[in-house]
């Protein structure tokens, strides 16, 4: 799974990161900070945060077994 934030569209919400603190962390009040290739073991973390995001702004991309797009 590949991560992306879209900057631009995150309104800083925080609603994501106590869904997923392993990936998702905030910077002063409003920088997210993110691990973009997290661990497949983080999967329904990652799903639900994004869920949560009310602008969704969180994209997420499905990589195959060589880590290539799905």
């Amino acid at each position: 799974m590949r991560i992306v934030i879209d900057l631009n569209r995150c309104q800083g919400y925080a609603q994501c990161v106590p869904l997923a603190p392993e990936v998702l962390q905030l910077s002063g009040e409003e920088a997210l900070l993110y691990d973009p290739n997290p661990a497949d073991s983080l999967r329904q973390h990652v799903l639900r945060a994004a869920a949560s995001c009310p602008v969704q702004a969180i994209i997420l991309d499905r990589l195959d077994e060589n880590g290539e797009l799905a």
